[in-house]
């Protein structure tokens, strides 16, 4: 099925079960224990062997020889793999990264080695008789001090292009009569999902499976062909249940491909599993940023002048952060300009982390925009108002599919009592607590790809949608179960659903922001296909049909749903592809934070009081669900403000705190009140569903607007993230 024109109506507008707050059909498996992770899967040749990885000792530098042959001769051991005999290796299409080192080291923790045993203890203690011999290289680790050398990175498939203008920036940013010039900052972050990275690898001569945590099946499977050097079709990769992913788990990483070579090595299946400190130097994270953010405006609050320049630094070959994503399209602004830079380090790859691009330069334009509205003298949700467009402003041709800023910033000045505050920042103080508001704009790309799906109608009346979608935390289990229900007239506990199985129909995947509208529009083809098979068996008109609490209805003829399988199952599958709407019409999801904070007049210890966040994104499919998404991303958005940075060791070229020890995430303790409201939207352009998705506008936008309530509350503008109790403490207002 092709979507090229704007949705009408159509059997999901009933909303019978689309848009209601259904439970999570996979919920009682994931608190009662019994749903399989990855590393939980049962191999079925026969037990498992445990591998164990050994990354690297040194940042940047080659290996000279590794002696292995006292871990070999190690109770248990079967297996040694390292670059001398795990043969070529290549490297997928997106991550750039190699997955095991050799002889050249490209940074901190790449695998070096995986040592094979009989148990997982047996393996861990092999691997420390492991004896690698370096000869170290110099590196460049720090980011503000490769920032001169630093060069423009070419277009690539993902993110905004590294230069834009529009009109004249530097004229019109020299003539404004108010300006800004900032900079600001934000540190490495890590994903720090609950589930490791882990596989189970089994070979069956020349085919290969894999159970593993991963995103994207099609992603892996296409990614690990590349790596191994071997056919798609003879990989077969699994992956029903993942316990958080943020991006980290895009496609497939050293614990998929180790694995792979570990059981082809020791000619059993082996699981794999990473520790936790190996995780945040091995893998992939969300890259630091130094931005600098200009903006001009005439006396009457116009935004004359936006431009947003940002530096990241990524290994040879990486990606750039594109923090200026939401900039080119959030504000309007005739004179504009966003460039990228891109610096070569030599840490772990710098890759996709919860809404990459517009998470951290949301950290810096929303605080910059607070700025601004305080050198005017004008309260920050009018001056955002003031400053809306519903045009893209760099195509001002093409409008906005919908948009609906202006009216989350106003609800949510009203719901949280935004009149209230005090403007003049440090004067509200109370119990020894200063007490400020701050509030940010939201705004998320809401893009879609191609996703397939099959559906089959059983003998029973159960329905069953297959496909190789998977769910990352994120509900997808549940709004695919609520598609097909709605579009076959059934309950929801008549439907299986199905996922992550590289043997389905490809779909999108998830990340992005696009997998709950792309997957459900997949589903939503099946479904369409096979109440057309349904139709014709029951000698009735599709084009007339309605599937109503499991019957098929045609006028005056009234038939059960399980009649049309009398003769057998019914199966259709289909793949929703999507046409140039998304070039005719700007699709973004878009939202408002508002927040309150207190800060300890004697400490500087902050905490969070109340947090609301107002959101248009299409036809919401589940809002119990969805709300789970938005306050997760809030949650996030409260980790990058107050506490989360990876430190780097600027000598040795490693991340330092590398585990859930060291790197601070919020915990129930830090988060208070979270509220969430969905305006009433549909959005005919973007699917069939109407439907966008927003698993990742919740956190955009909500750092900034905790660093704005901080502000407001003390007087003390912190730009450079996260904000610490240190950078406060000797700049608190006087009490007295």
């Amino acid at each position: 099925m092709k979507f090229d024109t704007p949705a009408n109506t159509n059997p999901i507008d009933q909303m019978k079960v689309i848009g209601q707050p259904k439970d999570r059909v996979e919920g009682k498996l994931k608190t009662t224990g019994t749903a399989t992770y990855a590393y939980e899967q049962q191999a079925s040749v026969s037990p498992p062997a445990y591998g164990y990885v050994v990354g690297s000792s040194i940042s940047k530098g080659r290996i000279t020889s590794i002696d292995s042959s006292e871990a070999r001769q190690a109770s248990g051991v079967i297996a040694v793999v390292t670059h001398e005999n795990a043969g070529q290796l290549d490297r997928g299409e997106f991550y750039v990264d190699r997955a095991l080192a050799g002889p050249q080291v490209d940074h901190y923790h790449q695998a070096v080695a995986i040592v094979v045993a009989q148990t997982f203890e047996q393996a861990r203690a092999a691997s420390a008789l492991l004896r690698v011999y370096y000869v170290r290289e110099p590196g460049a680790y720090d980011l503000a001090a490769q920032r001169a050398s630093a060069t423009t990175p070419a277009p690539g498939a993902f993110g905004p292009p590294p230069q834009t203008a529009i009109g004249d920036f530097d004229g019109a940013f020299k003539e404004a009569a108010f300006t800004l010039d900032g900079r600001y900052s934000t540190p490495d972050h890590a994903h720090a999902m609950m589930e490791p990275h882990a596989t189970i690898a089994q070979w069956q001569g020349e085919k290969l499976t894999l159970w593993t945590s991963i995103q994207q099946i099609n992603w892996g499977v296409r990614d690990l062909a590349k790596t191994l050097g071997i056919s798609k079709d003879n990989i077969h990769v699994i992956s029903p249940y993942i316990g958080g992913g943020f991006g980290g788990k895009g496609t497939i990483l050293c614990d998929a491909v180790l694995a792979s070579l570990a059981a082809r090595a020791a000619g059993r299946p082996v699981k794999v599993a990473l520790p936790r400190p190996l995780m945040f130097n091995n893998l992939t994270h969300r890259p630091a940023t130094i931005q600098r953010i200009r903006l001009g405006a005439n006396t009457d609050g116009t935004l004359t002048a936006i431009g947003h320049e940002s530096w990241s630094g990524n290994l040879r070959g990486g990606r750039t952060e594109a923090a200026t994503a939401s900039t080119r399209t959030l504000y309007a602004g005739a004179n504009r300009m966003t460039r990228l830079y891109l610096a070569q380090l030599d840490l772990a790859e710098g890759s996709a982390m919860r809404a990459p691009g517009e998470a951290p330069g949301m950290m810096a334009l929303e605080i910059a925009m607070d700025e601004m509205a305080e050198k005017l003298g004008m309260d920050p949700v009018k001056f955002r108002v003031l400053n809306d467009t519903q045009v893209d402003p760099e195509q001002p041709d093409r409008p906005f599919s919908q948009r609906q800023l202006v009216e989350c910033l106003t609800t949510g000045a009203d719901r949280f009592g935004w009149a209230t505050r005090t403007p003049l920042p440090g004067k509200q103080l109370h119990d020894g607590w200063y007490i400020g508001m701050g509030m940010a704009s939201a705004s998320r790309g809401a893009p879609t790809t191609k996703s397939g799906a099959r559906v089959r109608l059983d003998r029973k009346g159960l329905v069953t949608v297959e496909t190789d979608m998977t769910d990352i935390g994120t509900g997808s289990y549940t709004i695919i179960a609520q598609t097909a229900a709605e579009m076959l007239g059934v309950e929801m506990d008549k439907v299986i659903v199905n996922l992550g199985d590289s043997r389905f129909p490809e779909s999108s995947g998830s990340g992005g922001q696009w997998g709950a509208a792309s997957s459900t529009a997949g589903v939503y083809a099946a479904c369409v296909k096979l109440r057309e098979v349904i139709a014709a068996k029951l000698g009735l008109d599709p084009a007339k049909t309605e599937f109503i609490d499991g019957y098929v209805r045609d006028g005056s003829k009234n038939l059960r749903l399980a009649e049309a399988t009398r003769d057998g199952d019914l199966l259709a599958e289909d793949v929703m592809e999507f046409g140039d709407l998304a070039k005719q019409y700007a699709q973004q999801t878009f939202g408002a934070h508002f927040v309150e904070v207190g800060v300890n007049a004697a400490t500087g210890e902050i905490r969070i009081r109340r947090q609301l966040a107002v959101c248009a994104a299409g036809r919401i499919l589940n809002p119990k669900t969805a709300r789970s998404q938005i306050i997760g991303g809030m949650t996030m958005g409260a980790g990058a403000a107050l506490m989360e940075e990876m430190i780097v060791d600027h000598r040795l070229g490693f991340f330092v705190n590398h585990d859930l020890a060291g790197y601070e995430v919020p915990v129930h303790a830090d988060i208070p009140h979270q509220e969430v409201i969905f305006l009433d939207e549909v959005d005919p352009y973007a699917t069939p569903l109407k439907a966008k998705g927003v698993g990742e506008l919740g956190i955009s936008g909500a750092a900034a607007a905790i660093a704005n309530a901080v502000y407001n509350a003390t007087g003390i503008r912190v730009r450079d993230y996260p904000i610490t109790l240190d950078k406060l403490i000797d700049h608190l207002p006087a009490v007295g």
